[in-house]
């Protein structure tokens, strides 16, 4: 083959690491794609958790770490699971994941495992870490499963610390166990209802309704 007619072989650009692609995958689960207030999942750990801030913050983080590592496992296995069994192999994965979460969080900080109790285990099931490897990470690769992960954990982290501050707050005068009012020389007994599950119910509401009329979105 003579010099002319010689092709050079096209060489695909791969994609940066941080692209505006892969920045909506982070960004979109922090405002319109919300796993919480738009998505409507992760309810029940949202409504439980969130008396107070630490326990709140550690549920955030676990399930952030658990969606990040199990969608990056999935994607790696995605192309060997066979179909019918795809279910159960990702939730043997996000299970391995929980453990060690819940070990760790028995090692360093016991008191707040003990306070979330079977809602770490119950991360196992949540939709939100089922709904991303089975619409996500079964079709996409590594990097941004692993950004979608992070991206809808954080999601979920963000709305989980503003329900436990208003409750925690209103609740109980205190912010991350610090007691606001009483420093401030305000006498507060505290607000019940803050305390209840139907406390946590108004506020995501209210949540639910400040971002959908930011976003002016309307229902069809």
């Amino acid at each position: 083959m003579s010099a002319e007619t010689a092709t050079v072989p096209e060489v695909k650009k791969s994609e940066p690491l941080f692209s505006k692609k892969n920045k909506k995958l982070v960004s979109n689960p922090l405002d319109i794609d919300n796993p919480i207030t738009v998505q409507v999942l992760g309810i029940c750990s949202a409504l439980a958790v969130t008396t107070q801030m630490k326990p709140a913050f550690i549920m955030a983080l676990s399930l952030t770490v658990v969606t990040a590592s199990s969608n990056v496992v999935i994607s790696l296995m995605r192309n060997s699971i066979p179909p019918r069994i795809r279910i159960i192999v990702q939730l043997a994965v996000v299970s391995l994941w929980v453990t060690l979460v819940s070990m760790l969080l028995q090692a360093y900080v016991y008191d707040v495992a003990k306070q979330l109790s079977v809602f770490i285990g119950l991360i196992i099931t949540n939709c939100i870490v089922m709904g991303r490897l089975e619409a996500f990470a079964m079709g996409n690769k590594p990097w941004p499963s692993f950004l979608d992960g992070i991206g809808n954990g954080l999601g979920y982290g963000l709305i989980l610390m503003i329900i436990a501050f208003f409750r925690e707050l209103l609740g109980g005068g205190s912010i991350f166990g610090y007691k606001v009012f009483a420093e401030l020389g305000i006498p507060y007994q505290g607000n019940g209802l803050m305390l209840l599950p139907a406390g946590a119910c108004v506020i995501v509401g209210i949540i639910i309704w400040v971002q959908r009329s930011i976003n002016g979105y309307r229902e069809h």
